[in-house]
């Protein structure tokens, strides 16, 4: 298979987050392109934003790296040291283990898409800079947590700075 029919991928939406944060992703939608190619080392999905939709929650992955490319239109790139405008061809890059929760955000009046790549460890933890979460794949199967390895149970403040361990 060495092109893919992206309009034949099918569109994906809605979250696998609990709520309410599965809620708060309304205006994303996804093609798993890699998923269609039958690969296995790596991801590679287009993220489609409407205009105020944000792609995630901001997070940081340990064992996975991610790359990302604006394809079409505006999109804010929140990290833990503030926000950047991205245009179409402009990257950004998050090596696995480094703690720089991130996301996109579409704060244009105009749809905008990107695509972002990443390594598909089957054991990966991910954490969640905003809110008291996690989320931790084993065997390919989800399980959330609080950041203390808690099971989740609905949202929770996050302790404040100095007391965070």
């Amino acid at each position: 298979m060495p092109k893919i029919d992206i309009d034949a991928v099918p569109v994906r939406t809605g979250s696998i987050y609990p709520e309410p944060y599965a809620s708060q992703m309304a205006g994303r939608s996804s093609r798993r392109l890699g998923q269609a190619a039958g690969l296995t080392q790596f991801g590679a999905n287009i993220v489609y934003l409407e205009p105020g939709a944000p792609a995630s929650l901001r997070h940081w992955h340990l064992k996975e790296d991610e790359f990302a490319v604006v394809l079409t239109g505006e999109l804010v790139l929140i990290e833990d040291g503030g926000e950047t405008v991205m245009r179409p061809g402009d990257c950004a890059a998050w090596k696995a283990g480094v703690e720089n929760a991130h996301r996109f955000v579409n704060r244009s009046d105009a749809p905008a898409s990107f695509l972002v790549v990443g390594t598909k460890d089957p054991n990966e933890v991910a954490t969640y800079g905003d809110v008291d979460m996690k989320i931790q794949i084993e065997a390919g199967q989800a399980r959330f947590t609080y950041h203390d390895g808690s099971d989740w149970a609905g949202p929770r403040d996050l302790p404040a700075k100095g007391d965070q361990k």
